[in-house]
């Protein structure tokens, strides 16, 4: 695959100090080649680690103009609009450049122009600053001490840090179990002063609250527009896109967009020797006439999978790793070059999918609820599938879709007795009639994940009224295991956590 389908680097981990000092030494569990770059300035001197494909020029994720230096991880979607904004004669080659010129002119502020699947850290002055997407869908990470700035794409390249505590960021969220260590907010900006450690966020983006009503048709039309455009600008030119298909209405809708934007497709599915959904996404790939594969994975190797999800996704809750899992088991059975991969993730968030009832103000608070609490959760981070090289994007999630998708009023997202109606309202004409009105079915659900993952532990001795608490304590452990204790998955087994977990639980200790 040549280096433009990919971004120019996948992560980093940067070391932004007063007084100088070398490159730190770096974890990721993205796989690909690592560039080191260091750049001094007046007051500061900015050292980092790029994970990057082996293909990818790693040049293109930094720029430096005068004591101003930009590195950035991921990509921009809205390139056309932010280079309008420019002088024509304004040299911005990648992202990086793009971003450097647009902080020479907003400051801080631009990062509420920029419409991508990103992080970034920029050393300007005496200050940085740090700053994710509108849905921190590229997590990033700090910790600071007395002079000295430490970022990070993933969490365990902090975690093994021997600096003191490090100071608190008032306005991000601590990561629990590495002491010192927080999380930039999703849709902001942390503006640092190097020297005294004080630091002061500026939102770049926040979801929605009031509600829009629109007639059907114009609420119809604008979504197809929306989803095509968001499709279109994550599709590389001259190449065949690659969509994860379930057969749902939110992955068969990427899959759509996506064969109309480059005139051909290929799609994948996954499923186990429980489980799977391979009917139903045969059914649009023989529709779009795409080039279709169908991966089964054992029921016992994908729950065996279980340490490098939460390795990956640097995430907890188990509700959100029975989602993640099926995917990574996916992206890690792909085998071939790194692939651009877009998938449906995300649809329920902003369309209430999840939520099968009638009554609308429920529908609106649950919408409400998940717009308020996504940030944290990790759920599209890209390392998921960059552990094997893959670079993922999700069209759902961006800027734009969901700034159309959260203010619809409830009644065009549950209508007529149908969830997601607007969506499928959109899409009747490019899909079968069977997949427009297929009933939700979560990817943990058509997997088996959910139900795999209790049946192991009620064999272990774990009761059904506490599977909840001992899923949430195998995620813990796995967590202490592989991220905070910096053990790479494949020397962790699930079954021998599941077991300790077990026993805990039958001797009343958990």
């Amino acid at each position: 695959m040549e280096a433009a389908h990919l971004p120019a680097a996948f992560g980093f981990l940067a070391s932004v100090r007063t007084d100088g000092g070398g490159i730190p030494a770096a974890v990721f569990a993205a796989r690909g080649s690592r560039t080191d770059i260091e750049a001094s300035g007046r007051h500061q001197h900015l050292a980092a680690t790029l994970v990057h494909a082996p293909e990818a020029d790693p040049d293109a994720a930094r720029a430096r103009d005068g004591d101003t230096t930009v590195v950035l991880a991921g990509e921009f979607y809205n390139r056309g609009e932010l280079r309008s904004v420019l002088a024509a004669n304004t040299p911005a080659d990648s992202d990086a450049e793009l971003l450097l010129r647009l902080l020479n002119r907003y400051g801080p502020h631009a990062f509420r122009l920029v419409n991508g699947r990103f992080a970034a850290v920029v050393g300007t002055g005496a200050r940085v600053l740090l700053a994710t997407d509108h849905a921190g869908s590229v997590p990033l990470y700090v910790r600071m001490t007395p002079g000295e700035v430490r970022a990070s794409t993933e969490a365990k390249a902090l975690a093994g840090d021997q600096a003191p505590r490090g100071f608190p960021l008032a306005d991000a969220r601590r990561v629990p179990g590495l002491t010192g260590v927080y999380q930039v907010p999703a849709g902001a900006v942390l503006d640092i002063a190097l020297e005294s450690g004080t630091a002061e966020a500026h939102r770049t983006w926040t979801p929605p609250l009031a509600r829009r009503i629109m007639p059907e048709g114009e609420a119809v039309a604008a979504v197809r527009a929306a989803l095509e455009r968001a499709v279109t600008a994550r599709v590389a030119p001259d190449a065949t896109p690659l969509v994860v298909l379930s057969g749902g209405i939110d992955s068969s809708g990427v899959a759509a967009c996506a064969h109309r934007a480059a005139g051909g497709l290929e799609t994948v599915s996954m499923g186990t020797d429980v489980s799977d959904e391979f009917a139903q996404a045969r059914v649009v790939a023989d529709h779009l006439r795409s080039r279709h594969r169908e991966i089964t994975v054992p029921t016992a190797d994908l729950l065996a999978q279980l340490p490098y999800a939460v390795w990956a996704s640097e995430s907890v809750d188990p509700d959100i790793i029975e989602y993640l899992l099926p995917l990574v088991a996916l992206y890690r059975a792909l085998d071939g070059p790194p692939r651009r991969i877009l998938t449906g993730y995300g649809a329920d968030i902003p369309l209430a999918g999840m939520h099968r009832e009638d009554r609308l103000p429920d529908l609106d608070t649950a919408v409400a609820h998940d717009m308020a609490t996504f940030d944290g959760l990790n759920e599209m981070t890209p390392v998921l599938s960059t552990l094997v090289g893959h670079w993922t994007t999700h069209p759902y999630w961006d800027r734009d879709v969901l700034d159309l998708l959260v203010p619809l009023e409830a009644g065009l997202k549950r209508r007529h007795g149908r969830d997601k109606w607007v969506l499928r309202a959109a899409l009747a004409d490019v899909l079968p009639e069977e997949t427009v009105a297929r009933p939700k079915l979560g990817v943990h659900e058509g997997s088996g994940t959910t139900s795999s993952f209790s049946r192991l532990l009620i064999e272990h001795g774990v009761e059904e009224h506490a599977l909840g608490k001992a899923k949430q304590r195998v995620m813990r452990e796995l967590f202490g295991l592989t991220v905070a204790g910096g053990r790479h998955p494949a020397r962790v087994s699930t079954a021998e956590v599941v077991r300790s977990v077990a026993d805990r639980f039958q001797r009343g200790a958990a």
